[in-house]
């Protein structure tokens, strides 16, 4: 019997089976919970072999920050086959119909996942356009750089449910500046707080949170655990801020942890942190891969985020995976916006989707895969300018793993 990719129909105790099959590792029964909480059953793509599903992907509806905007994200998660039924063309299969699900619906110009293996979902026209860095500091080697105003923060131990209300709307107003991160709604909020965010919940506290606040105001607050393991650590979920003072105080505090030997966490890759402490090696960063975006419609997702500079070249998009994409498109715009749509003017540069992803949050440049001949050149010095056009001044990050 033929493999048949439809919308699902079935429930959350099904879909768990076939997570647990697919990645090996069976979720607490904390994690599955909080992940149900989240789960758009309406927006699941299933593949099913005589009523037996084997196969699943899901997508959450977000609000993502790009350069200039917020733009409406299809996110890609749960993705899985069962063992059984690998190297069949399930998951391209799987991959095109949530696709052409998203092109069809009109909303989202833009799919955007995190890959539990970075080299799966190139091919369906995904480019990686966030990193971070993994970094992991000794107490020993805490000490930071003088920051102007950080003894005037008082940072103060809180319940973290308690301080969710004031800590959610101080990190959606955050997050309308940082692109890659989306708004968090009720659901979202009450997920970063549960216990599913760390896969290894043995002999580790329970989430805790600080806040920085100066007058009587909040300006920032961290989430960590503390951990007593073989090396006992600090585990910094999440650090915001509104000012450099605040959050030097709040990295102050996460790096002098009593009778722990070091501070771990995962940071965007511009992270003052990173330039503040006195030792540079301290850290040791390890850049690892975070969220990998595709343009779903080349046209509206162009013309859905503003440009460094003003701006009017034609693309010669290829895309081996959505038809529609393929072909020349007038890009023009600058701060103030832009428009993007099919001509018949000659290209003055080719690109395939997969670029186009990686670039289109501002990282890295284009001009970068330019020299790795991802990108070709038919006019001379669009290259250089269009590449211009799509920085950012931040590097964009993904708080928030889905």
């Amino acid at each position: 019997m033929a493999i048949e990719i439809g919308q699902f129909k079935g429930g959350w105790d099904e879909l768990v089976e076939l997570l647990d099959l697919a990645f090996a590792a069976p979720w607490t029964e904390t994690q599955l919970e909080a992940e149900r909480r989240v789960w758009e059953a309406d927006r699941s793509t299933v593949a099913t072999d005589d009523g037996q599903l084997v196969g699943h992907t899901g997508t959450f509806s977000f609000r993502m920050t790009v350069p200039g905007a917020q733009v409406p994200v299809g996110g890609v998660t749960m993705v899985g086959v069962r063992p059984t039924h690998r190297r069949r063309g399930i998951l391209r299969d799987l991959m095109r119909a949530q696709l052409t699900e998203i092109h069809e619906a009109g909303t989202e110009p833009l799919a955007a996942l995190t890959a539990s293996e970075a080299v799966i979902y190139g091919r369906f026209g995904y480019g990686l356009a966030a990193d971070y860095q993994a970094i992991v500091v000794p107490k020993v080697s805490r000490a930071l750089r003088s920051v102007a105003g950080i003894d005037d923060v008082r940072i103060r131990y809180v319940d973290v449910r308690e301080a969710l209300a004031g800590c959610a709307a101080l990190r959606n107003r955050l997050a309308e500046e940082r692109p890659g991160m989306f708004q968090h709604d009720d659901r979202w909020n009450e997920h970063i707080i549960s216990d599913n965010v760390t896969s290894d919940p043995a002999n580790g506290s329970k989430r805790r949170c600080v806040l920085a606040e100066r007058d009587g105001e909040l300006t920032g607050f961290a989430h960590y655990r503390t951990k007593r393991a073989e090396k006992g650590y600090v585990q910094v979920d999440r650090v915001h801020a509104v000012d450099i003072a605040s959050h030097a105080a709040l990295w102050r505090y996460l790096l002098e942890p009593d009778l722990l030997s070091e501070t771990r966490s995962e940071i965007a890759s511009d992270d003052p942190l990173l330039d503040l402490l006195l030792d540079p090696r301290a850290p040791s960063p390890i850049t690892r891969d975070g969220l990998w975006v595709r343009t779903v419609d080349v046209g509206r997702a162009l013309a859905a985020r503003t440009y460094a500079r003003d701006i009017d070249v034609v693309l010669d998009v290829t895309d081996g995976f959505l038809p529609w994409n393929v072909g020349k498109w007038q890009l023009s715009g600058g701060p103030d916006g832009a428009t993007c749509e099919p001509t018949t003017r000659e290209a003055d540069l080719t690109v395939d989707v997969r670029e186009l992803g990686a670039v289109y949050l501002g990282r890295p440049s284009l001009a970068r895969l330019g020299r790795a001949g991802l990108v070709e050149e038919h006019t001379a010095g669009a290259l250089a300018a269009t590449s211009q056009a799509f920085s950012t001044s931040r590097l964009p990050f993904l708080d928030t793993g889905f």
